[in-house]
């Protein structure tokens, strides 16, 4: 069975981000919130988000709370934050496998990909 994890690298800084909220949701039929999780000092969640036996197809949203983490980190933003919660909306097709889906972020950009 397949298992759904991410991380969080601050490109800004050039560093893992520690202490970004991220919480995770069914959108298939509705949108439905399954898990939520903070990150490590590695950028990384201590279990995985949905692990085996708990990952089916379907659509996903991860949102990624990173003003909040910015604006924890002390980095002085102007109001309106231009990126508040980042939100990644995914498809799984094979849920046997393990999906991962991490996150780069600085105060004006992101970037995701599908990770191993």
């Amino acid at each position: 069975m397949g298992f759904l994890t991410t991380h969080v690298l601050d490109t800004a800084r050039g560093r893992p981000a520690s202490g970004v909220l991220i919480e995770l949701f069914r959108v298939d039929n509705g949108r439905r919130h399954l898990a939520s999780a903070t990150t490590n000092e590695d950028g990384r969640c201590e279990e995985p988000l949905l692990p085996e036996g708990a990952f089916h197809s379907g659509e996903y949203e991860l949102v990624f709370h990173a003003g909040d983490y910015f604006a924890a980190s002390g980095l002085s933003l102007p109001e309106p934050r231009f990126l508040d919660q980042v939100v990644i909306r995914f498809g799984v097709s094979d849920p046997d496998q393990h999906y991962h889906v991490p996150l780069l972020i600085s105060p004006f950009s992101y970037s995701t990909y599908r990770g191993s």
